[in-house]
Parts: structure tokens; sequence; C-alpha cells
């Protein structure tokens, strides 16, 4: 039983760990996609799953809710265009049915945001990682700067502040800094941010410093991704080179309870074998016994029987007299004895 107990105590241990992300079936562009005004850009997604019924996109602007572009079922090759976006937004599907690629013709500013390729099957919809499409002018005036360090180590379980600090030219309009977070196993992720800010103002220039900080609390293996921090201002995105968030003293711990268990569970598989070959032995053995001793029995049974039989026989002497008439001498005393064996049963 000592094995099993290891073997349980392991799987206890092993189930509290952080669980694995289940990936959906779609394929398709992720990261950042940069492209300048005027240009096309395709976005490229599949799906070969058999059970899917519908293919989508969805578009997601900076610190706004999802907006669905196209449906489509899927073997057809004609999608439904919604009207926002029937324009300049087109679906094909050159590489067969399982392909749901989107084109988007003549580029704005407006068009950067979050692009998700979603399915439907079995009445659930699933997202593919998300592309955020980042749209620039080729010849920009807005000058400004995202800095933000480049690795950010830290212990699992430990929470942990991302920051970056941004310098740009104030205008007129909205100002804001947003957080993207970029894995290549799971969806991209989009934080706004409470920035702070404050005015330098010189001779020569004017100059906007925010500075923005992101928490992540409990920081768990699948927090580990590249986080982005965008400057969303004069209707431009400015993005930081990144800033890589790294899980470290973690990657050691599970291959090295996956191994702990794999050993547990080869031990107990092999005690359990040999239980069983135990327990096969005794029950032949067991079986042997109790059939010999049937045969005992039996023996015993019918010797028993055949001494009651013998002790039960009774001899019997009959006298006989016959009176010869054709003889001449009448002999009285003639004697003729029979003997017969009487057996008694017992009800």
């Amino acid at each position: 039983m000592g094995p099993l107990c290891i073997f349980l105590l392991l799987l206890s241990e092993i189930c509290q760990l952080p669980a694995v992300v289940k990936t959906s079936g779609v394929i398709q562009d992720s990261g950042i996609v940069t492209a300048e005004v005027g240009q096309n850009v395709t976005l490229q997604c599949s799906c070969k799953n058999d059970a899917v019924t519908f293919l989508s996109w969805y578009q997601q602007s900076l610190g706004k809710k999802p907006n669905i572009i196209s449906t489509r079922m899927k073997h057809s090759s004609e999608a439904d265009i919604y009207p926002a976006f029937k324009e300049r937004f087109q679906v094909v599907t050159t590489r067969g049915h399982y392909s749901n690629d989107l084109e988007i013709r003549d580029l704005r500013l407006s068009d950067s945001a979050t692009y998700y390729c979603g399915i439907l099957e079995f009445n659930a919809i699933e997202f593919g990682q998300g592309a955020f499409l980042h749209v620039k002018k080729s010849m920009s005036n807005f000058q400004a700067a995202v800095h933000q360090p480049a690795l950010v180590p830290h212990q699992p379980g430990d929470s942990v502040n991302l920051s970056c600090t941004v310098n740009a030219e104030p205008c007129a309009g909205e100002q804001n800094l947003f957080w993207l977070r970029h894995s290549a196993s799971l969806p991209a992720i989009m934080h706004s941010s409470n920035e702070h800010c404050t005015s330098i103002t010189n001779e020569k220039t004017h100059v906007k410093n925010c500075t923005s900080t992101l928490t992540i609390k409990s920081g768990r293996l699948p927090d580990a991704s590249t986080y982005y921090c965008a400057l969303a201002s004069c209707g431009e995105i400015v993005f930081g080179k990144g800033t890589r968030m790294e899980i470290t003293g973690s990657t050691s711990v599970l291959p090295l309870l996956v191994y702990i268990l794999s050993v547990a569970l080869a031990v107990s598989v092999i005690v359990f074998l040999a239980l069983a070959f135990v327990m096969y032995k005794l029950k032949k053995m067991l079986c042997s016994v109790c059939k010999g001793s049937v045969s005992h029995l039996a023996d015993a049974a019918a010797s028993d029987a055949s001494g009651r039989d013998a002790d039960a026989l009774h001899y019997a002497a009959l006298s006989l007299n016959r009176n010869v008439k054709r003889h001449r001498e009448v002999d009285n005393a003639d004697t003729v004895c029979v003997y017969s064996k009487l057996k008694s049963r017992k009800e």
C-alpha cells in the first residue's frame, strides 16, 4: 500500500498545478501586424475541424468592445459582411473551404485593432489568438517614444509590476495608454491603463511625460508572455518594444514532479501485478485443496456405507419338512438350510 499512497499524494500535488489551457482549433495570424495607410492586408485563418459549422471575424479597437465583421458557413464560399465593414472588407476562401482569410483594402488609421477569427462548434464559439493590426502613416509628424524594460523575471505566485514611460507631444484629441499581451499559445488580452502624466515645458518643446504600471497578481505560468505598452494619441498608435515576463524557478519543478509521479506509477503497477499473481496462486491452491477434500470425503463416505452394509447382514436358517410318498423311507429329520442376505436401508 506504500506505493499507492505515494501515487495518490503526488496526484493530489500535481492537481494543484495550473491547469493547461485548452487551445482552440483555430489557426490564425497572431502578434502585431504592421502596415501603412492605403495598403491592403490579408489576415489568414483556417480550421479543419469537421464539427465546425460557421466561421467569423471580429474587430476589437483599443478600449472598445468587439464588433462582428463577417460570418459564413464552412462549406460556402460566400460570406455575409456586416454593413459597417462592407465597403473595404472581404472574406476569401482561395485555400479551400477550411480557410477564412480576411482581406482589408485601403487601410485607414481607424483600422488599427485586434482581429479575432472565431468558429461555431456545437453551439459554442471559440476564438483564435488574435492579431493586432497596427496601421501607421508613412510620414508622420507625431513625435512619441514608448520606453519599457525588455525582461522582468519573477517567482511564481508573486505579484509583479510592469511599467512603461511615454514621452509625447500633447494633442487635442484623447491620449490613452494600453497594455497588450501576446503569447504563442494564448489569446491576446488588452488591459486599459490609468496613467500618471506630467507636462514638461521648455523654450523649444512642450512634452508630456506619462508613466503606466500594469500589476499582475499571483503570476502563474500562463502569465509568462510578452506585454506591449501602447500609446493611442492624435489618431495614431505607438508601441513599445515589449516586456517579456519570465517565471523563474518553475521550469524544473514540473519535470521533476512528473518524473517522480511516473516512477511511483510504475512501482504501483508492479506491486498490483505481483498481488494479482499471488491471489491467482492462492485461489488455485485453495481450489485444489477443496477438490482433494471432496474426494477424501467421498471415499470415507463410501467405506462407511460399505461398513454399515456389512453390519446390516442378517443370517436366517429355515427348516423345511417334506414327505416323500414315492420313497419307502420317511425322513422326518431331513433338514435343508437356506441362507438369505438381507439389507437394511435407513431412510
